[in-house]
């Protein structure tokens, strides 16, 4: 995959990420691999699009006006870049994100971001249901300990892995930054 056709989807890299409310994480080196990537894809004068999620919940960090509904400084948008809004997880619901990236012929996307899970994973879906070639950078993503249904506790580690085994395949392929920068080499 030629990344000079696909478009990075940078999803919820806020500073209020780093909560503690959030709870313990796995993948440190995400935000890395996140920047590896993006300068790839600014080199390359690639498509880059962010996605910045606005909570409708008042207490949360990720309210209007909150420092933490800032994108994190190493990873914030330059001009020209496409910015999202998003109040649910998926970056492809009321956004207006599927339009503009049909209108401009748009069929490939490599999503890396926040959480695996939840809007890296809900975004995933609904792009390999509408027929985009997805995928998703298992080491660019990165999750929460979460308590499952049953209540049992799973760490992030575990979520992260259940998370990108939902989408393989299915809904996207996944990949790892290394292979990525291999292929554009």
């Amino acid at each position: 995959m030629n990344t000079t056709l696909a478009t990075l989807v940078i999803i919820d890299m806020q500073k209020g990420m780093a909560h503690p409310a959030a709870g313990p994480r796995n993948n440190p080196d995400a935000e890395r691999n996140i920047a590896v990537l993006l300068n790839v894809w600014r080199d390359a004068g690639a498509t880059v699009v962010h996605v910045r999620h606005i909570s409708r919940n008042p207490g949360s960090p990720f309210w209007p006006g909150q420092p933490g509904v800032e994108f994190q400084d190493e990873l914030a948008p330059l001009p020209g870049e496409h910015v999202v809004e998003k109040n649910v997880p998926d970056a492809l619901v009321n956004t207006g994100l599927e339009r503009w990236l049909r209108v401009r012929g748009i069929t490939k996307l490599v999503i890396v971001g926040v959480s695996t899970n939840n809007s890296v994973e809900a975004t995933a879906r609904t792009a390999g249901n509408l027929g985009f070639e997805t995928h998703v950078v298992a080491d660019a993503t990165f999750a929460f300990d979460q308590v499952d249904y049953y209540g049992t506790h799973r760490t992030a580690d575990e979520v992260h892995a259940m998370s990108l085994a939902n989408l393989d395949g299915e809904y996207a392929t996944i990949t790892t930054t290394e292979r990525l920068r291999m292929r554009d080499a």
